[in-house]
């Protein structure tokens, strides 16, 4: 391996750490396993690789690697994408659910209510029935005897 490819790899190994450091630290500032917004993939801005003087350069290898790690990497992204989409789909369903059941719950609570209040009147009128069949007279309920 030339020297100019194996920069290349240190290069590429330098900042898949740095990218792996930046989401330990973002991890560890999140707290780990709460639910979070997902940082966008850091892209760091790469140094061209030097050309050394005089040698040959297989610049065709040098675009082939480049090639496979932006490959790579849009390959990760679509995969965050896709997993970020999923999740929101399954959050997306679960609101749906609770706001189903709390709606189904205030509907079982209107009619709870309707039939205590339509227990209410009955109990009522059976009550004004029930003075009227004692036969009482005004004078009992005025207060006079």
């Amino acid at each position: 391996m030339s020297d100019i490819e194996e920069e290349y790899d240190e290069q590429a190994e330098e900042e898949e750490q740095e990218e792996e450091e930046a989401e330990q630290e973002v991890e560890e500032e999140y707290g780990g396993e709460e639910e979070r917004p997902k940082p966008k993939p850091m892209v760091p801005q790469l140094a061209p690789p030097k050309i050394p003087e005089g040698e040959r350069v297989d610049f065709d290898d040098i675009h082939r690697k480049r090639m496979e790690k932006d490959l790579l990497e849009l390959q990760t992204l679509i995969d965050v994408h896709f997993d970020q989409r999923k999740k929101d789909e399954e959050e997306l369903i679960s609101l749906k659910e609770r706001i189903r059941e709390k709606r189904g719950e205030e509907r079982r609570g209107e009619e709870r209510r309707g039939e205590e209040r339509r227990g209410e009147e009955r109990r009522g009128e059976e009550t004004m029935t029930q003075w009227g069949d004692r036969g009482l007279s005004d004078d009992h309920v005025s207060g006079h005897s």
